[in-house]
């Protein structure tokens, strides 16, 4: 499955449909990271309440990003107690990073152009949001190069060589 998605079917298919029945793990990676609020049920939460629910179920996460998030989201993170005491939840932060994607469960994919904000990924009004597009895929070959790819990142196997060092605030070697 190939599915191409534009700007409000991003968040339908990924936040309200396939994200919340994670079982195992869920990578994302993202360039820009804010205080984003999701639907759940009926009404709207910070995205962290839908990461702390699936640790509590469980499921590990990886988040890398390329910059600290503003204070909006770090006063929402202290809220979840999981997110920062947890072994399930890693979070990397590599300037670098430009990609955007979610993996879940290392059965689905979504690439594309937005990050994880409000206006890119969260539940935003139609007429406020940006404009993004993305794909979703199960195709094995493209998981497995994909997966392969952020495993690298996450281990800092592009660290020894990065010539970024000296704007990194946190190296992961």
């Amino acid at each position: 499955m190939n599915e191409l998605l534009l700007n409000e079917e991003i968040h339908q298919r990924i936040f309200i449909e396939l994200l919340p029945n994670t079982e195992k793990y869920l990578w994302i990676v993202t360039a820009d990271i804010k205080d984003m609020h999701v639907r759940k049920g009926r009404r709207y939460v910070p995205f962290l309440e839908i990461l702390s629910d699936l640790i509590d179920r469980g499921v590990a996460i990886r988040l890398i990003h390329a910059k600290e998030p503003g204070p909006r989201f770090r006063q929402d993170f202290d809220q979840y107690p999981n997110l920062i005491e947890s072994d399930l939840f890693e979070r990397i932060l590599c300037p670098r990073v430009h990609t955007k994607a979610i993996i879940i469960d290392g059965k689905i994919a979504f690439f594309g152009s937005p990050n994880l904000t409000g206006a890119g990924l969260g539940a935003k009004n139609p007429h406020r949001r940006n404009f993004e597009a993305g794909l979703l895929t199960d195709d094995r070959k493209h998981l497995h190069r994909l997966t392969h790819w952020i495993d690298t990142l996450y281990l800092g196997d592009h660290c020894a060589l990065c010539q970024r060092r000296d704007v990194c605030p946190d190296p992961i070697r």
